[in-house]
């Protein structure tokens, strides 16, 4: 429903650009920060203030457990994905509280 009012998309990297602009800032406020592809199917979402990490302290005993909370997440993006037709591998990393990456691996059909 959310996609009725754009246009088409052209190619996967179009349809990578929506995820990143309206989709994640209708589901948390606020566009990502940081796009970067390889242009052969891998795509990195990076968010340097992802608003489910905000409340966690910044301390390496919960450096370990902040991925737990991206799981959620991983699935809300490969569900969007799935719906606009694009088969794909969704993956969390948290390197320093709260910034966190989404690797987006596109499998081809």
């Amino acid at each position: 429903r959310f996609t009725k009012d754009t246009a088409r998309f052209k190619d996967e990297l179009d349809i990578m650009k929506f995820i990143c602009k309206d989709f994640w800032t209708t589901v948390f406020k606020k566009q990502i920060d940081n796009l970067r592809t390889n242009h052969q199917g891998i795509y990195v979402l990076q968010d340097n203030k992802f608003r489910l990490l905000t409340q966690m302290s910044a301390g390496k005993q919960y450096l370990e457990h902040a991925p737990k909370y991206l799981a959620f997440t991983c699935g809300l993006i490969r569900g969007g994905l799935s719906n606009l037709g694009i088969k794909s591998i969704v993956t969390a990393e948290v390197s320093s509280m709260p910034a966190c990456k989404f690797q987006v691996m596109i499998q081809k059909i």
